[in-house]
């Protein structure tokens, strides 16, 4: 244990040098790198937790910089995958913790394997599908789920202990409508990004040090801007709860094939077209006709001055300047195929 580094944290006598000897000894899984998730993971691995395991499907924009703490205007410039960018970023602040950066999506085909051997989940993800998602995953696995959401100046955290407290689904009920306000329409400002974030990671820092009667059993809601504060604090579970009740986990009977799906307020569809590109190759095939860009992590295809493709190696292909899922097939499979 590097004693000086965390000197000023061990000093702090609900963690000492036990606590940080147990957080050297954790793996935290944070599913989404935007706003949220880059505050949890810059948080976490400054904290000693020893391996963190970073998760998101992206890559940095400029729209990004204002809030999402770990990028640059360069990694936007580069259109780095935002789990690259920040394994860089962040082992150069603490070359001790083990930091993994996956580019891939979120979904009922990946979650397990990604939660294999974590400790965790915190979430930095920006829609309620991959919440509920990682909610049935969690109390599937016996695993902590450390939620958070932010938009404009709102935010609201919660956490959920599987055998302890209701879940997600228990809170919100399995026909939630999770339409509405997001970062995209109405915007965010920084501030409520960093304090759920840092919510978050406090809940996280209690469980990971032996500290879980200090956790709180409520939801918290909260307003920057006009400073109101609400706290709804935990019933009972439910016991039809299709998640913590009867165990049924729905969201991870998804399929994940051709799965598509429109992204939060984005103006943009994902699809998983396959299981795998060969980047080279396809930029080889469509360069003569569109204008393509190629990074060792993504193909960039501009169709119009509107839409464009974005290709991920992993079978991913995310189409911008259209929310409508059959004009997205469409692209996909004139430029790229099926």
């Amino acid at each position: 244990m590097d004693r000086e580094r965390y000197s000023r944290q061990m000093l702090f006598a609900p963690i000492g040098e036990e606590g940080q000897e147990k957080l050297k000894n954790s793996a935290v899984l944070i599913v989404g790198c935007g706003a949220l998730g880059t505050v949890a993971a810059n948080q976490l691995v400054r904290a000693g937790v020893g391996h963190v395991r970073i998760v998101d499907r992206d890559f940095v924009e400029t729209s990004n910089l204002q809030r999402q703490m770990l990028f640059t205007e360069e990694d936007a410039a580069h259109m780095m995958p935002k789990a690259i960018a920040a394994k860089s970023r962040l082992e150069e602040m603490n070359s001790g913790v083990e930091i993994e950066g996956i580019v891939t999506d979120v979904n009922a085909g990946s979650i397990e394997n990604l939660l294999e051997n974590m400790d965790l989940v915190v979430d930095g993800t920006d829609n309620f599908s991959t919440r509920f998602l990682l909610n049935d995953a969690c109390y599937k696995h016996g695993l902590p789920y450390m939620y958070g959401g932010a938009v404009s100046s709102r935010g609201m955290s919660a956490s959920f202990i599987p055998g302890e407290t209701p879940c997600l689904r228990c809170l919100l009920g399995s026909g939630y409508d999770s339409s509405g306000d997001t970062c995209d329409t109405i915007g965010v400002i920084s501030p409520i990004v960093d304090i759920i974030a840092s919510i978050e990671t406090a809940e996280a820092l209690k469980w990971l040090t032996g500290r879980k009667d200090k956790m709180r059993r409520s939801l918290l809601q909260m307003d920057v801007w006009s400073f109101q504060t609400q706290e709804i604090t935990f019933k009972s579970p439910r016991p039809d709860c299709l998640t913590c009740g009867t165990k049924e986990y729905p969201d991870l009977q998804q399929a994940r094939a051709d799965e598509a799906v429109s992204m939060c307020g984005r103006d943009s569809v994902q699809i998983h077209s396959r299981t795998s590109f060969d980047l080279n190759q396809l930029a080889e095939q469509l360069q003569a006709v569109l204008n393509v860009e190629v990074t060792p992590f993504l193909l960039r295809v501009e169709i119009s001055s509107d839409e464009r493709l974005v290709v991920f190696s992993d079978g991913r292909v995310l189409v911008q300047g259209t929310d409508d899922i059959s004009r997205a097939k469409t692209l996909v499979a004139r430029y790229i195929g099926s």
